[in-house]
């Protein structure tokens, strides 16, 4: 079994990240193979509305000049899928957003081609607007008829410079419960 996750935080290495790695490590105890990609540095522009990928149906996005693309095959080839961003203005990142929007209309455009797969949000702030983050985040999932997974309260964690979250004792037995919870689900439904 596959999870992969894409970290929407303009930091490679943040708070973002320091969460998705206690995730994993729950994962990875379990035996589940787990990879990261990072949005930053990778500009993507979000959806022309064009609905060429609802004429193609290939699983594929016609705006082919960013790595839109290689984040679908990722998406199509995990069990699992994680979505985590930090929050900006009350919202996801610019790049997260162009994700989900340009993924979740290829999705839709190939017949739900992601339905059934494990999904789960992961949101790093240093105050308030991370339950628009969360709802965001957990949207992509919901519409793509995806298994959504919980944790012991809304998965976040409270920091603001580089490790600061990992200070927030409740974000990181929250995000470990959230990978419990994942392998358990996999197990489940993958089994």
């Amino acid at each position: 079994m596959k999870v992969v996750a894409f970290n929407g935080s303009a930091r490679k290495k943040g708070n973002t990240q320091l969460l998705i790695d206690h995730v994993f490590r729950e994962l990875t105890t379990r035996g589940i193979d787990t990879e990261t990609v990072s949005l930053a540095g990778r500009p993507m522009r979000g959806c022309l509305a064009c609905l060429k990928c609802f004429t193609s149906q290939d699983k594929r996005c016609a705006v082919d000049v960013d790595f839109v693309n290689e984040c679908v095959e990722k998406m199509l080839g995990a069990d699992a899928i994680i979505l985590a961003s930090p929050t900006y203005f009350a919202n996801v990142s610019a790049e997260m957003k162009a994700l989900i929007d340009r993924a979740g209309m290829v999705a839709k455009a190939n017949g739900d081609m992601l339905a059934r797969k494990v999904g789960a949000s992961v949101v790093a702030v240093r105050r308030g607007g991370a339950i628009q983050v969360f709802n965001a985040l957990n949207a992509f999932f919901l519409i793509g008829q995806m298994v959504v997974v919980g944790s012991s309260y809304w998965n976040m964690g409270i920091g603001l410079n580089r490790g600061d979250v990992d200070d927030d004792a409740e974000g990181v037995q929250t995000m470990q419960t959230l990978g419990r919870n994942m392998a358990w689900a996999l197990e489940r439904l993958r089994g």
